[in-house]
């Protein structure tokens, strides 16, 4: 037993072990030096992140598998794990301008980050049930947290404790989902579950359905989105950019792994089922974000439109489609983190707002952010030759490869309708008039829009290198 955890064992989970003992550093510093310690944790957590993240990328080319496979690190974990270490650090340099502002300066507010990238970290390794358990709820309880961090609001209290249920009742099911799958196969590793699908009959697809309801509450996908546009209106907004990057990436890295490696024997069943939750996702982002007038929850319905895009690649249960995925992930990281730098800008001298009508002649007021915000929308919109256009086309590509040409068709209807609510805002900011000027922008939220708005902007000058590191991580998987 000593020989399984000897140094070399543990060497694929170095960037776990980092983030594990660096929050427990900081958890002590805080702790010791009280409110003042904030600033200081924040830039640390940042650094510690921005290590973890080398950390992934210096491992040993190939596939690492430790703690008898149920921890792997093959090109796939490392594609996402380095997306959610991006949204995860972004969303902490994004709050602290906001935090100082609001008086909500808590230190332990970017622990809680680190300590839920550490459990994303750890879902996007899993390769067995348990282990992603682990992960899921590592990653999971740290958001309850910090979704009602505001204490004092009623809306960010309601949003926590919505969530909290909702995510038990998620996890609950998922599970039952995989006692039902242990027990139909009496094996809990994907691989030892891949090879005995074939022998496990129906009772393994009744497992999976369970499974597929709590992958589905991670990634706010329908029928199990409920909870999305109540939690991002009502949690603060850099926990609200938070959720809408970083814990994405994690969720789309778990549905992917899980399905594809564990599941390869009865992929006609589940496609049926993903197809299913990518239409409804992709439809009822589009239509149900067209009355919204808050900002927030527009990009809550946004969010669960794009999760319905993202798994047209997984439908197709091709390592095309895979590549479609983390394309399309990669890129929506960057657009949503843009588009949340501009809602955290949103600040008068009467605090913050919230309103799609505040940002009436933003053209004039601030063109620079206007012109930003315009190019992150259109890319949302996919509207060529924007980095959002690409990821739908690889999406879309995979699901014409795989015969699924009614996805498809669907995919590009809903774009077309989720397009109106996208111009609605562009509208809003280049032809009223203009409303009170906000605040200048943090130099924080500058950098940040800056980069996502460039990146959106010129990535069809070279989108290669994405396309080309992303098709290695599908293939791993294959």
């Amino acid at each position: 037993m000593n020989a399984a955890l000897t140094i070399p064992a543990l060497y694929p989970l170095l960037p776990e072990i980092l983030l594990g003992l660096g929050a427990m550093a900081l958890l002590m510093f805080g702790v010791y030096r009280g409110e003042r310690s904030v600033r200081t944790i924040d830039l640390a957590s940042i650094v510690l992140l921005v290590i973890a993240g080398l950390i992934v990328l210096a491992l040993p080319a190939g596939k690492l598998v430790t703690f008898d496979g149920s921890f792997v690190v093959d090109d796939f974990a490392r594609f996402l794990k380095v997306l959610a270490i991006i949204g995860s650090a972004a969303a902490i340099l994004m709050s602290m301008d906001h935090a100082e502002r609001e008086r909500q300066q808590r230190f332990e507010y970017s622990i809680l980050i680190v300590l839920s990238t550490l459990g994303m970290l750890m879902l996007i390794s899993a390769a067995d049930l348990i282990a992603l358990y682990v992960g899921l709820e590592l990653m999971s309880l740290p958001l309850y947290v910090v979704a009602a961090s505001h204490r004092n609001s009623l809306r960010s209290t309601e949003a926590g404790l919505k969530y909290f249920v909702l995510g038990a009742l998620s996890s609950g099911m998922l599970l039952y989902g995989a006692s039902l799958v242990y027990g139909f196969t009496g094996t809990v590793s994907f691989v030892g579950i891949a090879h005995s699908a074939a022998d496990a009959g129906s009772g393994l697809i009744f497992g999976l359905v369970f499974l597929f309801v709590g992958f589905c509450f991670k990634v706010s996908a329908v029928p199990f989105h409920m909870w999305t546009p109540d939690v991002y209106e009502g949690a603060p907004t850099p926990v609200t950019a938070f959720f809408a990057a970083a814990p994405k990436v994690a969720g789309i890295a778990m549905f992917v792994r899980a399905t594809v490696v564990a599941f390869p024997g009865i992929t006609a069943q589940w496609q049926e089922i993903v197809v299913f939750v990518s239409i409804a996702s992709m439809l009822l982002g589009a239509f149900a974000a067209i009355g919204q007038r808050n900002i927030k929850r527009l990009m809550a319905y946004s969010s669960i439109g794009h999760m319905g895009f993202a798994l047209i690649g997984l439908a197709a249960g091709t390592s095309e489609g895979v590549q479609g995925v983390l394309v399309y992930m990669a890129i929506y990281l960057t657009m949503t983190l843009g588009v949340f730098a501009v809602i955290l800008s949103m600040r008068r001298s009467g605090g913050m707002v919230e309103s799609i009508d505040q940002l009436a002649g933003l053209a004039r007021t601030n063109p620079t952010m206007a012109f930003f915000l315009a190019m992150l929308l259109f890319s949302m919109a996919g509207v060529p030759p924007l980095a959002g256009f690409f990821a739908k086309f690889y999406v879309f590509l995979a699901a014409i490869k795989a015969g699924l040409y009614i996805l498809a068709v669907i995919g590009v209807l809903a774009s077309v309708i989720g397009a109106y609510y996208y111009l609605a805002i562009i509208k809003v900011m280049y032809f009223e008039e203009p409303a009170e000027p906000f605040y200048s922008m943090p130099n924080e939220l500058k950098l940040v829009l800056g980069v996502c708005g460039l990146f959106n902007i010129l990535f069809f000058v070279y989108p290669g290198p994405l396309v080309g590191v992303a098709s290695a991580a599908a293939h791993s998987l294959f």
